[in-house]
């Protein structure tokens, strides 16, 4: 089997609400860049990359020469043709190789008429359990519908989402407002859900003593863990030195050597492995074998994913044995998908983990074009900017926090 052809295109794809986050937001859509690529025998494997527009577009077209002719099974000679460590200094392709594995994997899945998980080493368990990801939001410009801003709205949507999909570990994306009004928000979800089980992730954006502050007030509560309450490893590190809560990270632990640092000099204890950002699916589980090997806790972070990056997310979630915490998704907040049969669906907080050849996911071409051309239509926006606070931008640590009372958010469509 060789490969043929490599296609890329953006879509944007609506939210139910503009998600807020510490450094902006997600403006009412996710866009994200699907990756066919096409073998000599006819199959097409499917990848997905956040964001990028036309520059995506082109970023993969310019892959051509490296994938054109090469053998989808050669995935370790592709991770260095196309990010190798050093030459990645001056073009980093992490992302880029990450769209490209699963594609690969997608297509010899099907070649072998077995899923992803059995090229794996097989899967350990048949559905991944998720956590209900609550943002702070705007009302959605149109209807005026989603906006989550005070504990009262806060706590009102978890029990939504609670009683729609089952979750039982809620975890809130903070980083937005003052950390006092924050911790108030999150002492109300503490108290609505006993209990269930509770994170807090405000991105690093609270200094030092604020994220000793915040976990020292909410050591009461169900804590599973707090991801990123600070910034850089040697901050997060003075911060895991004054609190009993377990802390995680997706920010200061991406990649081996980062790994190996907190492995010989710890600061933070459970490590969330995202398909995109460690590279592919394969350096996540690789990454999870050495967590096993020193006991560190693993879980599945989100990027932002449609149902082609949540599949990898599933099949990730399926076969790493030492997964001991529910996955992150941000896939709630969409209203659709691109896949055929349309979202995955959640069940007691769970999704069952696909069976079918490949990822074992299909493209709704119907949907492909309808919602390119909604991109098209649409456009980019800058994801490190809040469209309510223009020309507003973070500092680390950030005390530039946005007004709780305020509900402005222009057309962001």
């Amino acid at each position: 089997m060789k490969i043929v052809d490599v296609r890329a295109t953006t879509v944007a794809v609506p939210l139910e609400a503009p998600l807020r986050h510490s450094n902006g937001a997600h403006w009412g859509r996710f866009i994200r860049t699907i990756v066919e690529i096409e073998a000599d025998n006819g199959l097409i494997g499917l990848g997905e990359m956040g964001g990028g527009g036309e520059s995506a577009q082109l970023a993969f077209a310019g892959l051509e020469p490296y994938l054109l002719g090469h053998d989808p099974a050669q995935l370790e000679a592709l991770r260095f043709m196309l990010a190798n460590p050093t030459a990645s200094l001056y073009n980093n392709r992490t992302q880029l190789l990450a769209a490209v594995e699963f594609a690969c994997l997608d297509l010899l899945g099907q070649q072998l008429g077995v899923p992803v998980h059995a090229l794996l080493g097989g899967a350990l368990r048949a559905e991944v359990e998720f956590a209900s990801y609550l943002f702070f939001r705007y009302a959605d410009p149109r209807t005026r519908n989603g906006e989550v801003r005070t504990p009262e709205q806060l706590v009102e949507h978890a029990r939504a989402l609670k009683s729609e999909h089952g979750f039982g570990t809620h975890k809130l994306k903070g980083g937005v407002f003052p950390p006092g009004y924050e911790l108030d928000c999150y002492r109300a979800l503490g108290e609505e859900f006993p209990g269930d089980l509770l994170r807090y992730d405000p991105n690093g954006a609270l200094s030092v003593a604020e994220a000793v502050r915040f976990g020292t007030a909410t050591a009461d509560l169900n804590n599973e863990y707090l991801e990123d309450p600070s910034w850089g490893l040697h901050g997060m590190r003075q911060v895991r030195e004054k609190l009993t809560v377990p802390l995680a990270t997706n920010t200061v632990v991406v990649n081996f050597e980062q790994l190996a640092a907190n492995v010989r000099d710890p600061a933070v204890d459970v490590v969330l492995l995202d398909t995109t950002f460690w590279g592919g699916i394969r350096p996540c589980v690789k990454a999870a074998g050495v967590c096993e090997t020193f006991q560190l806790g693993v879980a599945v972070h989100s990027s932002g994913e449609l149902g082609i990056q949540l599949a990898t997310m599933l099949h990730l979630g399926a076969v790493v044995p030492n997964l001991a915490f529910a996955a992150d998704a941000h896939y709630h907040h969409l209203r659709e998908d691109i896949i055929e049969g349309g979202k995955f669906r959640y069940r007691n907080g769970k999704i069952a983990v696909p069976d079918e050849p490949g990822l074992g996911v299909r493209l709704d071409r119907e949907k492909l074009a309808e919602y390119a051309e909604f991109y098209e239509r649409t456009g980019n926006y800058p994801y490190d900017r809040d469209p309510g606070r223009p020309g507003w931008y973070p500092l680390l640590p950030n005390d530039r926090w946005a007004d709780p009372e305020d509900a402005t958010c222009p057309e962001v469509y």
